[in-house]
């Protein structure tokens, strides 16, 4: 039997990178004899709906499996269509950022290659199971206008959601209509940290309760996110577990001091930054919205939990 895969596909991920890239895929697994579904929407929430759609037996025929080709946004997609079902999900990373495909070892920017891995796990008929991180709001419905990828149920993230300064950014930067781009952020960034002081938030650790001020609060199922920020760098997908980073009040003055490091990782020596992990986390703070691998998700508060093992990802099974 033809087994049969969809492909969805962010045409503009990496500055364009996406068409080409997702062409390319495409060749190379029809090449294999594989049937390939192509998936591409006007927009993100046009391509969650056809994502759905092909997925379901009754509607689009069932999937053998899912691929999904863009940046973080993208696998975002591809965790809440499969996370927590059998059908495996494949990535081929062509995004700017694409955290969470480096953090799992992925090709990056290489389709040949990471249609070569989805090719080989399915020939092989195996998976890597890896966790994902299972959210519901504890506040009643949904903010309007959240990330397109959800449902009036739980939402899924594979990364990291950010539920502090870098929300509130996100935020401010999804409000600026220009300028276009990275530069979006930065401005976003410098508007943003002349008025930011640390919240209040409250936080519950699997039944434990930590009341504390923060200018920054990350829970984490992979290492990094914003383009290489290795916010949590020892969070691993496949232990049951969430790294949840707090950076307690400081000065503006330190925070941008302390900022940089987040790329190595050694931000986690600071005395004001601490990391703790939990199977299930609770957080509120009022006002803020939570972001999850770069996509809007919905305001706090809201309870995370770990769901081990719910994606079956196309890729090789690291060795030990």
């Amino acid at each position: 039997m033809t087994t049969r895969v969809g492909l969805a596909v962010n045409p503009t991920s990496g500055k364009g990178r996406g068409a080409s890239e997702g062409a390319r895929a495409a060749e190379v697994l029809r090449a294999r004899g594989i049937d390939v579904v192509e998936l591409v929407g006007a927009d993100a929430a046009d391509l969650v709906l056809r994502v759905r759609a092909a997925l379901d037996p009754d509607v689009g025929g069932g999937l053998d499996a899912l691929v999904v080709v863009g940046g973080d946004g993208m696998v975002h997609i591809g965790t809440n269509a499969v996370a927590g079902t059998p059908t495996p999900l494949g990535v081929v990373a062509a995004g700017t950022g694409n955290d969470t495909a480096r953090g799992l070892g992925l090709p990056i920017h290489d389709p040949d290659a990471a249609a070569r891995v989805v090719v080989a796990a399915l020939a092989a008929g195996s998976t890597r199971a890896v966790d994902a991180a299972r959210v519901t709001s504890t506040a009643g419905p949904r903010m309007p206008g959240a990330d397109p990828a959800g449902t009036d149920g739980p939402r899924w993230f594979a990364g990291v959601l950010g539920a502090g300064f870098d929300a509130v950014v996100n935020e401010r930067a999804n409000r600026m209509r220009r300028p276009k781009g990275r530069r979006r952020y930065d401005l976003a960034i410098a508007l943003e940290l002349p008025v930011f002081t640390a919240r209040d938030y409250g936080l519950c650790l699997d039944g434990v309760r930590h009341d504390t001020g923060a200018m920054l609060v990350a829970v984490a199922n992979g290492q990094a996110y914003g383009g290489g920020m290795r916010v949590c760098p020892d969070a691993l997908f496949d232990d049951g577990l969430l790294d949840v980073l707090v950076v307690e009040p400081i000065s503006r003055l330190e925070f941008l001091r302390i900022f940089p490091r987040v790329f190595k990782g050694t931000h986690v020596t600071h005395p004001s930054v601490r990391i703790e992990r939990a199977a299930r986390v609770e957080i509120s703070s009022p006002g803020i919205v939570g972001y999850a691998d770069g996509e809007r998700l919905m305001p706090l508060p809201v309870a995370i939990e770990c769901v081990p093992a719910a994606l079956r990802l196309l890729a090789p099974v690291p060795p030990g």
